[in-house]
């Protein structure tokens, strides 16, 4: 059987994971498959050549994207000179669109076959892209159902392949269980602020009955600067308004944990009952009563672990007063644009207030029936989103390479 030679492109740490499923579920059909382009640890584990390293291509902000942008174009250059030169049966851009949709466009034109797996945020704004995209893409593999739609009604080849999430996180998720993991031991340095070391540990245990409130303000730097002081201050008014409620803030770098304390520091929060987590977002999301989040994809892990949740975000006013006429929905959270109406709160830029957020917060501690039905809608939501992703993927892939006579 002759080789098949695929060219896959992911641009970050997530595109990377997707990568390594989706090159494992295409070798479980076609196991004389090649692939070369752009991957991280994972992809390359998974077989992949790499001609470049990821984290040429993995960079935040905007002044970092202008500082690269001589560099990344430089790459791109290449790669299309190399793919022009060697061409590959298919090629598989792994999200990261500004970077993957202008080489589709001339490997497209050039007669290779392209595939982009996760498509840009069409439904929420800068939807002109649609036409960028379709000179671009051969066929999408689309996260989201009712992307679908907006690519059948543009002439676009798309498939939908449900949530990688969907598949990693469990349907019922054991509230019980991860707060007794999550229950202090001696020598515990995870914890920060109550003055008395022992008696904070014992204030920490988090119990069955435990109201208790995760915090997550990202996991960026900038969103750490824009949302540290303002999730701090919504903590300590619900403590005041409900003093059993206990606190989880999961921090991903130690950069961003140095934030978070910085401002309770700053905040004076000192009897606040806080667990400052290394990581451990979804433990901390499971053991929850609700969350406060930042908006972005934590949005759709909350959901999907059945955490009613208060949605946030700020950015920048210049960024805000550019960017938010041109939305095409009145939601930005994953959850609201899932179920096509609000069903949680979002309070973003001037209505991002301690004294808003404390009171939605507030409002679903309080209100145990309004909590059982976001479960109950998130539930329905996970079951949509769960469709064995990486398997629906490549099986769009071998059935167009099939197709035309690559296997």
């Amino acid at each position: 059987m002759s080789s098949v030679r695929i060219g896959i492109v992911a641009g970050e740490a997530s595109g990377d994971l997707l990568g390594s499923h989706l090159v494992k579920a295409i070798k479980a059909s076609m196991p004389e498959a090649e692939f070369v382009g752009i991957g991280g640890p994972k992809m390359i584990a998974a077989g992949v050549k790499s001609l470049f390293p990821l984290e040429s291509l993995s960079v935040r902000g905007y002044v970092e994207a202008l500082r690269s942008l001589p560099a990344i174009l430089g790459i791109r250059k290449s790669l299309k000179q190399y793919f022009l030169q060697n061409p590959p049966q298919v090629f598989i851009g792994i999200d990261a669109p500004d970077f993957n949709l202008g080489l589709e466009k001339k490997l497209k034109r050039a007669g290779i076959p392209t595939f982009q797996y996760v498509g840009p945020s069409l439904w929420a704004w800068r939807g002109g892209r649609m036409r960028k995209i379709k000179r671009a893409v051969s066929h999408m593999l689309l996260l989201f159902p009712f992307e679908k739609t907006l690519y059948d009604a543009a002439g676009v080849a798309a498939t939908y392949v449900g949530h990688p999430l969907a598949d990693m996180l469990p349907l019922e998720p054991d509230r019980a269980g991860m707060r007794e993991q999550l229950k202090l031991r001696p020598g515990d340095e995870v914890v920060a602020l109550l003055p008395d070391r022992a008696g904070m540990r014992e204030q920490l245990k988090l119990r069955p009955g435990d109201e208790v409130v995760a915090l997550l303000p990202g996991s960026r730097q900038g969103e750490l600067h824009a949302l540290a002081d303002l999730f701090v201050q919504t903590a300590k008014q619900i403590y005041r308004q409900r003093p059993n409620t206990k606190f989880l803030a999961p921090l991903i770098t130690k950069e961003t944990r140095q934030l978070f304390e910085t401002a309770l520091y700053r905040n004076e929060a000192h009897e606040l009952p806080i667990k400052i987590l290394f990581g451990h977002a979804h433990d901390a999301m499971i053991a929850a009563d609700i969350v406060l989040v930042a908006s972005g994809t934590a949005t759709l892990e909350a959901a999907l672990l059945k955490r009613p949740m208060v949605i946030s975000y700020r950015v920048p006013a210049l960024t805000y007063k550019l960017m938010w006429p041109r939305r095409y929905l009145p939601y930005v959270g994953l959850p609201n644009v899932l179920a096509g109406r609000f069903i949680v709160p979002e309070l973003l830029q001037a209505d991002a207030t301690p004294g808003n957020l404390a009171q939605a917060a507030c409002n679903l501690l309080a209100d145990r029936k309004v909590r059982d039905a976001l479960e109950a809608e998130f539930t329905h939501m996970h079951q949509v989103l769960r469709q064995s992703n990486a398997e629906k993927a490549a099986g769009a892939v071998v059935d167009f390479l099939r197709e035309r006579g690559h296997a």
